[in-house]
Order: C-alpha cells, then sequence, then structure tokens
C-alpha cells in the first residue's frame, strides 16, 4: 500500500510541477522556485505563480480529490461502478443551490451553504424515488438519479436565464476552475479534509457492505443508516465543489473504476489512491483546457470526452 501511494503521490507533484511551468506566459523553472521560497524579484512572476497558477492548481487538487473519493464511497454504498454524485443527479442539485444564491444572496457562505442543501434535496429526491419496500434496487436507482439530474439541470438553465448571467451559466453548466481566490480554497481545503477523513473513517463499513447488505447486519452494521451517513458527506463535497467550480462530470465515476482495478476493492487503499488520482487527472485536465488551443476550454467538456467514452464501455460490458 505504501509504495502505491508514493507512488501516486509522486506523479501528482509531478503534474503540479508541470502546470506550474506550462501556461500562456512562460517562466523559468528556476523563476519559480524562487517564487515559491520567497526569493524572487519580479513582480510580475510571482503575481501569475502565487496569485493565478497556485491557487487554481491547488483548487483542482482538492475538486478532484472530493469528487473521486465521493465516487468511490457512492459506487461501494450501492455495489455498481456506475454509480457517481453527477449520475445520482447531486452535482445538478448542488448547482441548482448555487445558481439561486448567487442570484438571490450573493457571497460565499450563502452559495456553498445552498450548494450543499440543492445536494442533499437532490439525494433525496433520488433515494426517495427509488426506494421500493424498503428497499433501493440499483438499477431504479441509477435511473432515477439520471432523470431528476436531468430535470435539475434544466432548472439551472431557466434561473439562469431570467437573471441573465450568461456567462455565469456556461461556467456552471460546463464547469471551470478559472479565477479562484485564496480564500476559496482554504475552504475547500478544510471541506476535502473533513469529508475525506470522515469517509475514510468507514472504510471497514464499506468493505461489509460490498459483501452484501445481508452480511453488513449479520456484523453489526446497520446498512439503511450507513447510507444516509455517508451520502450526506458526499452531498457536502459534491455540494462544495460545485459552488466553486460548477458541475464536472465523470471524474468520480472513471477514477475509483480505475483504481479499483489496480488496487483492488479494499477501501483502506481504494479510497486514498482514489483521492490521489483524482487530483492528479483534475490537474492534469485543466492543464489540457488551459493549454490545448488560444481560447480556455471548460474543464468539465476534457473530463467529459474521456468519462462518457468509458461510461459506454461500462454499458457495452454489461456492469449496469
Amino acid at each position: 500500500m505504501r509504495k502505491i501511494i508514493l507512488f501516486l503521490l509522486a506523479i501528482l507533484l509531478g503534474v503540479i510541477i508541470l502546470s506550474l511551468l506550462i501556461g500562456s506566459v512562460r517562466i523559468p523553472p528556476e523563476e519559480i522556485l524562487k517564487v515559491l521560497f520567497g526569493a524572487s524579484t519580479n513582480d510580475n512572476y510571482r503575481r501569475i505563480i502565487v496569485e493565478v497558477r497556485l491557487p487554481r492548481i491547488l483548487m483542482g487538487v482538492f475538486v478532484g480529490a472530493s469528487l473521486s473519493i465521493s465516487g468511490a464511497v457512492v459506487q461501494a454504498i450501492f455495489r455498481n461502478p456506475m454509480g457517481d454524485p453527477y449520475i445520482l443527479g447531486i452535482s445538478s442539485g448542488a448547482a441548482v443551490g448555487a445558481v439561486l444564491a448567487l442570484a438571490l444572496f450573493p457571497g460565499l457562505l450563502s452559495i456553498s451553504l445552498f450548494a450543499f442543501l440543492g445536494g442533499l434535496l437532490a439525494v433525496f429526491i433520488v433515494y426517495e424515488i427509488a426506494k421500493t419496500n424498503g428497499r433501493v434496487p440499483i438499477d431504479t436507482l441509477l435511473l432515477s438519479g439520471i432523470a431528476v439530474g436531468s430535470f435539475l439541470s434544466a432548472i439551472t438553465s431557466v434561473i439562469m436565464y431570467l437573471t441573465g448571467n450568461y456567462h455565469n451559466a456556461i461556467s456552471w453548466l460546463l464547469g471551470s476552475l478559472r479565477n479562484p481566490s485564496w480564500s476559496d480554497v482554504t475552504v475547500m481545503l478544510f471541506v476535502s479534509l473533513f469529508g475525506s477523513l470522515s469517509i475514510y473513517f468507514f472504510s471497514r463499513e464499506l468493505n461489509a457492505m460490498l459483501l452484501g447488505e445481508e452480511t453488513a447486519v449479520y456484523v453489526g452494521i446497520d446498512p439503511e443508516k450507513l447510507k444516509k451517513l455517508i451520502m450526506g458527506l458526499v452531498a457536502l463535497l459534491t455540494a462544495i465543489s460545485v459552488s466553486f467550480t460548477g458541475i464536472i462530470g465523470f471524474v468520480g465515476l472513471v477514477v475509483p473504476h480505475m483504481m479499483r482495478r489496480v488496487v483492488g476493492p479494499d477501501h483502506t487503499i481504494l479510497l486514498p489512491s482514489s483521492l490521489l488520482f483524482g487530483s492528479t487527472l483534475m490537474v492534469l485536465s485543466d492543464l489540457l483546457a488551459r493549454n490545448i488551443i488560444e481560447a480556455e476550454i471548460p474543464i468539465g467538456v476534457i473530463t467529459a470526452m474521456f468519462g462518457a467514452p468509458f461510461f459506454i464501455y461500462l454499458l457495452k460490458r454489461g456492469r449496469f
């Protein structure tokens, strides 16, 4: 486990360094080191790195970690590799809450709070629609999530249209890491840390859930209580991510499934490995988004370009 974690951490650090180096302005590696250690005398380089690139990279790290670990835990709870916050409608619910707050009560705290409430409400609606005789069939849950998510996305578009905020509409619907402040990064850091550690605390319970709810009950676990608690944490991680970056789909679907093939289903290693690889993938996607062409591509487009084909692959393999 330690070797895998160190390897993934090394890859993440390498991608972060690469992202600091590459951009519209060419900055020599020695100048980046000087800025990071507070020894640079070039104010332009310092502003580009400290006020633009570094906050954006760190936001990508924390959002990627939050979405990936959320996807891993959703797939474990419902024992299906196609579950993730985007497909279950959590991202769309958080987006509705965020744009409502943006229109009515603009401010960091209100946007994050409304996004969390929207994500939590979406979870509740999807869960209640899918529930049959006290149980939640996996196929019904996924279909309910897709339907509710599509409906909530339409509501988001209507709100943006009525408020006339078209630029933000594109940002919310396609996702972007553009221009995060250090206060945004700090909030995302604490939310990601709290949510990830809380979920990791239930690693053994998640392993038991993989064997079936009957087995989980036999070893003293209340499956329904665990589902509600875990989904609350997932709603928190997803909603705060959406409040800062908009909807970025497929990360929570692809990353856990890929890492499960590498490290296996044990969540004591799957969760941290998914977290690190998700962070790496998000930073790399953002690097591509801002450097493929002269104009910046929304990061949600990049993640969808590799995520959607992977979704189709799972369908063709009959993993639904």
